[in-house]
């Protein structure tokens, strides 16, 4: 962890322009009839998971470039992860994937309590085969042909299950690379079958306080055709499952120009948004820091998420989910969480009941500025402002460099291997 005097001095420095910009925007704001300190508290109250792969460089099919300091284990993740929270006060959890993470349950808690997180949703991977694996994935897992292959990525789950019981986890997320990279090599119908039945039977094996996320991708491994391509299938996975099976939406597995906050609200219409994988895409799955492309549809997304609050049973799980290939991870994360939080605080400022009338009376421009007012208002001195009350950075990124935590690391961790692609 980053030594306290970092932070504080790097505070000292900064609180009282900090205090000067926060006066200045909360007049602003009263005069719109907005009070800023309860929505300061309400971005403070705010977190979001921090997937662990997240915290090592990422790479494409052609490279990877690993940076210094690489994390070799998940206690190093958990390191990373922890140094991120400490700095930003917003990511208090962590999402583990298995087997990459596999460790025993208990140096896991005790690794956490040590950094001061907890653990989010269990994410299983049955699209890469492991070191002495009986069945290979690549014609599939849960929809495999073969029964004996199905059965093995069913059992992988429900590990992932009792495992993330043990740490304290309460849901698991599965994502599929299944389906097919010629017309004709498969059954759609038949396939999606097949996936069917091995979810009920990871399903079956959910405690009964947890929940399932099931997670859509447009394409990728598969090219041709994807099994859990699009929301529409998702949402009828999360129908056909149960009432404890819930859609996750990845902002980078859509097309091009696909409306996500329209596919958010009739998920949320239909009560089975889930949660979300928060990046950012340009072209497809390019798992962008989070808001580096278009931070107007983030904003979007989550003006659909404050209009659906208080709504019973809603209650989305919001996580990072990114490759970072150019830029230190740790820094990406803590900037990409920030952008979440200002999202969030932006559609917050939306006047409502303005916009509600608007929409009713079909003034397509003015519901527009409405919108946009909100997003347009820089809400940087409450992020600022919720994070000093935390005892967090005001300013993260800045003060992590002057920690000199990547150079601290890089002394004991081994230097990571940067030959092939591929994700981390």
């Amino acid at each position: 962890m980053i030594d306290k005097s970092t932070i504080t001095a790097a505070n000292e420095a900064a609180e009282a322009a900090l205090r000067a910009d926060y006066d200045a925007l909360g007049e602003h704001l009263s005069r719109r009839g907005i009070d800023i300190a309860a929505v300061k508290d309400k971005v403070a109250a705010y977190g979001i998971a921090i997937p662990s792969w997240g915290v090592g460089t990422g790479g494409t099919r052609f490279a990877r470039f690993p940076g210094t300091g690489e994390p070799a284990t998940i206690f190093d993740k958990l390191d990373d992860c922890g140094v991120i929270h400490q700095l930003t006060g917003a990511t208090p959890r962590v999402s583990l994937h298995i087997p990459w993470d596999d460790a025993d349950p208990a140096d896991l808690f005790a690794k956490a309590e040590e950094t001061g997180l907890a653990f989010d949703a269990m994410n299983s991977n049955t699209f890469q085969d492991q070191p002495g694996q009986a069945h290979s994935y690549k014609f599939g897992s849960l929809s495999h042909t073969d029964a004996a292959t199905r059965a093995q990525a069913v059992e992988h789950n429900l590990y992932c299950i009792e495992l993330g019981r043990k740490i304290g986890s309460k849901a698991l997320t599965i994502w599929v690379g299944d389906g097919s990279n010629f017309p004709g090599q498969t059954s759609f119908t038949r396939q999606f079958d097949r996936y069917l039945d091995s979810a009920r039977q990871i399903y079956a094996g959910l405690p009964d306080d947890w929940r399932l996320f099931t997670e859509h991708k447009m394409f990728e491994p598969a090219f041709y055709s994807t099994v859990v391509q699009d929301w529409g299938t998702n949402y009828m996975i999360a129908q056909a499952l149960g009432e404890r099976a819930f859609c996750l939406v990845d902002l980078g597995h859509h097309a091009p120009n696909v409306n996500i906050e329209m596919i958010v609200a009739r998920l949320i219409h239909a009560g089975k948004l889930g949660g979300f994988h928060f990046n950012d895409s340009k072209y497809g799955d390019d798992d962008l820091d989070t808001g580096a492309i278009d931070p107007y549809r983030l904003f979007l997304v989550f003006n659909e998420l404050v209009d659906a609050e208080g709504t019973p049973g809603f209650d989305p799980a919001h996580m990072l989910d990114q490759s970072h290939n150019v830029t230190d991870p740790i820094e990406s994360l803590m900037n990409s969480a920030m952008e979440v939080q200002r999202a969030y605080a932006q559609a917050l400022l939306v006047d409502r009941g303005a916009l509600g009338g608007y929409q009713d009376d079909n003034d397509a421009l003015m519901a527009s500025e409405t919108l946009k007012a909100a997003f347009r208002t820089d809400v940087t001195p409450i992020l600022r402002m919720a994070r000093l009350d935390k005892g967090a950075a005001i300013d993260p990124v800045p003060a992590y460099r002057r920690s000199c935590y990547r150079a601290t690391v890089a002394e004991a961790r081994p230097k990571a291997d940067g030959s092939g692609g591929g994700i981390v």
